[in-house]
């Protein structure tokens, strides 16, 4: 067994880690906060974060807020995406892809479970200055940058077999 085989886990597990953290936090901040009301952990960090609850029905960032329905396919596509690519081109890529792919497919899952049960996506890291966010949003990023890095710069590209080149010797010009 090859290393890469040993560890075929390691995206399930990541994704069940991610998908498990975000259904916690989405459930704590849904029960003990109403829609729009925020909380302060710690006073201090108040000019920075705070916890927020948003309802997002459109896609990341709250954008377009009245396609969610069109957002939920993209979720379903994008899941099945990842696995395929999984499957078929990432099992000898580093750890660190691998663990790329786990991020994005638990986040992924993560959001795409929201949309089914609610309609919408529960969020709530408010920096204030940036859209209000949730833990499978900054897993999706981290993966996706990740995933990025590994193919723009890094991953073997595929090579196209090169065809000889005959020479002819050029034709007789024609008569026609």
């Amino acid at each position: 067994m090859t290393r890469q085989t040993t560890l075929i886990w390691l995206v399930p597990v990541i994704a069940a880690v991610v998908f498990a953290a975000d259904q916690l936090s989405k459930y704590w901040v849904s029960t003990a906060l109403l829609v729009g009301q925020s909380w302060m952990p710690i006073a201090a960090l108040e000019p920075l974060i705070r916890i927020t609850r948003v309802q997002n029905s459109g896609a990341a960032f709250g954008m377009f807020p009245a396609a969610g329905s069109v957002f939920l396919a993209v979720a379903v596509i994008v899941v099945i995406g990842i696995v395929r690519y999984y499957y078929t081109r990432a099992l000898s890529a580093p750890l660190w892809v691998r663990f790329g792919l786990g991020l994005m497919l638990g986040g992924a899952l993560g959001n795409l479970i929201d949309r089914i049960r609610f309609g919408y996506v529960v969020d709530f890291f408010d920096l204030g200055w940036f859209p209000v966010f949730n833990v499978a949003d900054s897993s999706i990023v981290i993966g996706v940058t990740l995933l990025a890095i590994y193919v723009g710069f890094i991953q073997p590209k595929e090579t196209q077999p090169v065809e000889p080149r005959i020479d002819r010797e050029p034709s007789a010009p024609s008569t026609t």
